[in-house]
């Protein structure tokens, strides 16, 4: 792997488990092995590695948010079980660069690049929550009038946006597996109330998969 490669994914995992706020390149570097001004001459800040990161995000999610947009998901497994598998990849996805979402309110107000990226990108989630929504109700998964639809779609969008800070915020010990699963299943949850039973069962299936997540938990001491 090139060194300009090395600090990238060096960053990012600094970013995600220390914080992005509370890492500096020195700290980079250290962790490398580097000297400074071999992290310098590849990038001239932690500025330009963070754009460089918001970049490949973008790019990612981007790709993944434009799936159910382009192409109605639900053809191979069923509508229900194939958008479950879906927000699943979107939310590894977006666990893998968590640290732009979890201090998300300061990153945007001193990159204003990386704040128009993320309208872009959240109105790309709605756009991607809504085209499920619609999908679930034309093959008759749910029952909702239009109206719902776009609250659901909404409320989805909102949920994905925030749920690691929340999670951050109730429990920051919880292994990531767990993390994911309990968001689909919250998203999952938003959906319930407009299944009809056949769909209800697989949405109880998930509820019983992180039951047995839960009860798996080694103690903590």
């Amino acid at each position: 792997m090139k060194t300009r490669d090395r600090i990238l994914h060096v960053s990012l995992a600094l970013f995600n488990d220390e914080g992005e706020a509370e890492t500096t390149t020195i700290d980079i570097a250290n962790e490398l092995d580097i000297s400074p001004g071999n992290l310098y001459y590849h990038f001239k800040g932690k500025d330009q590695i963070i754009a460089e990161l918001f970049q490949q995000y973008e790019h990612a999610i981007v790709t993944t948010l434009s799936a159910p947009i382009t192409e109605p998901l639900g053809a191979k497994n069923g509508a229900t079980e194939d958008n479950w598998f879906y927000l699943y990849v979107l939310l590894e996805e977006m666990y893998q660069y968590r640290f732009l979402y979890l201090n998300l309110d300061n990153l945007l107000q001193r990159y204003p690049d990386i704040r128009r990226g993320f309208k872009r990108i959240m109105q790309l989630k709605r756009a991607a929550m809504y085209a499920i929504c619609r999908t679930l109700l034309e093959r008759e998964v749910i029952a909702a009038r239009d109206h719902q639809l776009l609250g659901l779609a909404e409320n989805m969008t909102l949920n994905l946006t925030f749920w690691f800070n929340y999670q951050e915020l109730v429990d920051d010990r919880r292994p990531p597996e767990l993390v994911i699963h309990q968001g689909v299943l919250q998203l999952l949850t938003m959906v319930a109330p407009y299944l009809g039973d056949s769909e209800l069962s697989f949405f109880r299936e998930c509820e019983g998969i992180y039951a047995s997540m839960l009860a798996n938990l080694p103690a903590r001491e």
